[in-house]
């Protein structure tokens, strides 16, 4: 995988912005997978505030 994140440090300022990011990848990575169009979904989670990774 690609390194993405890195810091002097090596660590995060907080907890809370270490579980955002670890949840951002995380949702990125599995629209990657699901073969999605990355653009559009995030557009949709800003926009509706949810996340959709399966059709229903």
């Amino acid at each position: 995988m690609v390194k993405v994140k890195q810091k002097v440090s090596g660590t995060f300022r907080s907890e809370t912005g270490a579980q955002n990011f670890a949840l951002a990848r995380s949702f990125l990575s599995t629209l990657k997978k699901q073969k999605k169009n990355l653009f559009a979904s995030i557009k949709q989670v800003m926009k509706t505030g949810k996340i959709e990774l399966f059709e229903t």
